[in-house]
């Protein structure tokens, strides 16, 4: 059973019901109120749940790829007629100069590149094709069937619409090796790969400004923060541009 005290995160109660309704495969839901919702026992049900070694595995990485091929395709159609939690929203001007600001990196080219062209890129990054996206893949919220041959992600609070290569770079990003990537992507198939160019940049921000609402920066955005000093998003944004 999971309870919300947090009235944004009962949104995942919601999240539930829309996949169910949109038959993509999730944990079977038993019963649920405005602000909890049970689930069924995973261990004893027909999956097991992720471990680290699922990772490195190309057949279950695979599995993965069908699950998210699924939720992409059935996700279009709901993704353009309804108001849902989108990645892009964050990514403002004040957020960025709050980045800027908590970063110390005022002086740096970039900012002034990205000031210029800000509506040019937010204006892309909205028009990009929308869907239901995951947006928080890790082991442990992933669920694999005990022949290996099915694999479904839970834990949906951060479900939401966004284009599909982001969700296809979250996975990615996390997978433990070239075959395991390769064994995804194969799986998954085509996409937009113009995609890609834009979330060179839309990740980088969108990160960055998640990391400096924290008290602490956080040790998964240093690699972006990287990416500012030393100019791999300049060259992304030229790219783009």
């Amino acid at each position: 059973m999971k309870c919300f005290d947090n009235k944004e995160y009962r949104r995942e109660i919601v999240n539930y019901q829309t996949l169910i309704s949109l038959e993509v495969p999730t944990l079977k839901v038993i019963a649920h109120t405005n602000c909890s919702i049970l689930l069924e026992d995973i261990e004893k049900s027909i999956y097991r749940l992720g471990i680290p070694e699922d990772m490195n595995n190309p057949k279950i990485t695979a599995a993965i790829a069908k699950w998210y091929k699924t939720l992409h395709e059935k996700g279009r159609k709901y993704a353009n007629l309804h108001q849902l939690y989108d990645e892009c929203d964050c990514i403002t001007s004040e957020n960025i100069n709050i980045v800027i600001e908590v970063t110390g990196t005022r002086d740096l080219h970039i900012w002034h590149i990205i000031n210029v062209n800000f509506d040019k890129i937010k204006s892309a990054a909205m028009k990009m094709p929308r869907t239901l996206t995951y947006n928080d893949f890790y082991y442990t919220n992933l669920a694999v069937t005990r022949d290996e041959t099915t694999a479904i992600m839970y834990d949906y609070n951060m479900l939401g619409k966004g284009y599909v290569y982001g969700d296809i770079r979250n996975v990615c990003s996390s997978l433990g090796n070239d075959d395991a990537k390769m064994a995804f992507k194969s799986a998954y198939g085509t996409f937009d790969e113009s995609e890609v160019v834009l979330d060179e940049i839309i990740c980088t921000l969108q990160t960055l400004i998640v990391a400096c609402e924290r008290e602490v920066f956080p040790s998964w955005a240093t690699d972006s923060l990287a990416t500012v000093k030393d100019g791999r998003l300049l060259t992304a944004v030229e790219r783009f541009i």
